[in-house]
């Protein structure tokens, strides 16, 4: 993102163009590599409105590019659609799911139920994206016909439950 290399217009009445001007260099500088700035930190400034000032829509689209910028680039466990709640709970209740097996009808694969669960608790502890509730819902397993297989209807119910409670916090 060119922050610095961004054309403004003026307008009679907007922005004081230094307090502008100061923001995106400290933006810039920590997208790349410099001293950080957090999204929220951006939220809360203010500019003094002044003559001669930047267009003032135009800098609050700036702003609002510049924090979605920054969210993108935060640690995995700050970024928006992490749980806020300590997820202890949830990742213990994931990893002691027991599904029935399928028997001699064809049942969800094994392996795949196993590593998105994997993936969910990942996502939980801040060690790879979150999963989201959506995610859950829209998930997909392979149907094994002979082979390990976990009974659909069982796993179905448990990923209702799991997506009700990742929609909850």
């Amino acid at each position: 993102m060119a922050l610095m290399s961004t054309r403004l217009p003026v307008a009679l009445r907007g922005y004081d163009r230094t307090q502008v001007d100061g923001l995106l260099e400290r933006i810039s500088g920590a997208l790349n590599g410099g001293p950080p700035v957090s999204a929220d930190e951006v939220r809360t400034v203010r500019f003094d409105v002044v003559l001669r000032g930047y267009d003032r829509r135009a800098v609050d689209e700036l702003v609002r590019e510049c924090i979605r910028e920054l969210q993108s680039k935060a640690p995995i466990a700050e970024r928006p659609g992490r749980p806020r709640a300590n997820p202890g709970w949830l990742i213990n209740w994931i990893q002691n799911a027991r599904f029935a097996g399928s028997g001699v009808r064809g049942g969800y694969d094994v392996r795949d139920v196993d590593a998105f669960l994997d993936r969910v608790v990942s996502g939980l502890r801040g060690a790879a994206p979150p999963v989201t509730a959506r995610d859950v819902r829209e998930s997909a397993f392979r149907v094994v016909r002979l082979g390990p297989g976990y009974d659909e209807q069982e796993v179905d119910r448990f990923l209702t439950q799991l997506a009700g409670a990742l929609e909850g916090r």
